[in-house]
């Protein structure tokens, strides 16, 4: 494998700049833009550009492909089980790495339900809908319980007859709390080292929870003045987290709050918070919704190359079921 120091125009004191920036390895190089290093390592923009065009031909990213080569790397696209067969049937199968699902919806429709149960599935074997990975959450709203992670391993330790133990599941669970929006952005940033550390590992990181990515930007960036501010910020952060999703096939899921339009007559009055820039950077959109008692209605709001649709779930003590 090679390192950075590798790579023409970098010495050992460039080096040492780029890695304590985040930029860890040569895939994470070759996905900047010259101005990310121009900051990090003090080099000049003719430089910086020169070292991203080495690491790209290194990292063999950044040039065309064919399709068939697109369709030979989607294979590598791996599917989490939600719990839910009706959820994963909407889903086509699952939440699906290399990408990033978006669940939006009004508080008790059931998010963070769905972000622990996937935090757990990651960990299962193929065989039972999982990819044998590890899942970072990034929690910015101290929502995060391990004991609701017990009741979830224990419900399905029953399903799949096995006598696994929680706290071996919590053992692959990598939990920040995140303070304001900066800190946030750089708790991305440490989950690619993270992630870097535990490549080689049993269990390498395929996915990574922001629950909820809105909320700080939100409360930080109040009228309309701050919004253009704002959603510059919101952009590198999901561009980030898509760089993160690609890197480590691994799936990213963020969930996000919901406003109300008071002017709508006709249909729901309440829409995503985070505006074009999520919309377009979401690769799937789930708006959750509670319906009687338990039960939670999904639906497909956006996807590539799924049609919109709906499924009901039920959110149980054991965690989501049909």
């Amino acid at each position: 494998m090679k390192l950075l120091e590798d790579l023409p125009g970098v010495g050992p004191a460039t080096a040492e700049k780029l890695r304590e920036a985040g930029f860890t390895t040569i895939e994470a190089v070759a996905v900047a833009s010259p101005g990310e290093l121009v900051a990090a390592a003090e080099v000049g923009e003719a430089t910086a550009a020169k070292i991203i065009a080495a690491a790209r031909e290194a990292a063999d990213i950044g040039g065309f492909e064919t399709g068939d080569q697109v369709l030979e790397r989607r294979k590598l696209v791996g599917k989490i089980t939600t719990g839910s067969r009706n959820f994963d049937e909407l889903l086509g199968g699952g939440m699906e790495t290399q990408a990033i699902v978006e669940l939006y919806g009004e508080f008790g429709s059931g998010k963070t339900q769905v972000a622990h149960q996937l935090a757990v599935n990651v960990q299962l074997p193929p065989e039972l809908g999982g990819l044998n990975g590890s899942a970072i959450i990034i929690d910015t709203e101290n929502t995060f319980r391990p004991e609701r992670i017990s009741q979830m391993v224990m419900g399905l330790r029953a399903i799949a007859d096995r006598d696994w133990r929680p706290e071996d599941f919590l053992k692959n669970i990598h939990v920040a709390r995140a303070y304001n929006s900066n800190h946030q952005i750089l708790l991305a940033e440490s989950a690619m080292e993270l992630a870097e550390s535990l490549r080689e590992t049993e269990h390498p990181v395929r996915l990574l929870i922001v629950d909820s990515v809105t909320a700080h930007f939100r409360a930080e960036y109040v009228g309309r003045g701050t919004l253009a501010d704002r959603q510059q910020k919101l952009n590198k952060h999901l561009h980030d987290l898509m760089r993160f999703a690609d890197l480590n096939n691994a799936l990213i899921l963020v969930t996000n709050q919901v406003m109300a339009k008071p002017d709508t007559f006709f249909g729901d009055p309440t829409k995503p918070v985070g505006g074009h820039v999520l919309g377009h950077t979401a690769t799937f959109r789930v708006y959750l919704r509670k319906s009687k008692g338990d039960k939670r209605i999904a639906r497909l709001v956006d996807s590539p190359n799924l049609p919109d649709g709906e499924a009901v779930f039920s959110v149980t003590m054991e965690g989501l079921r049909d």
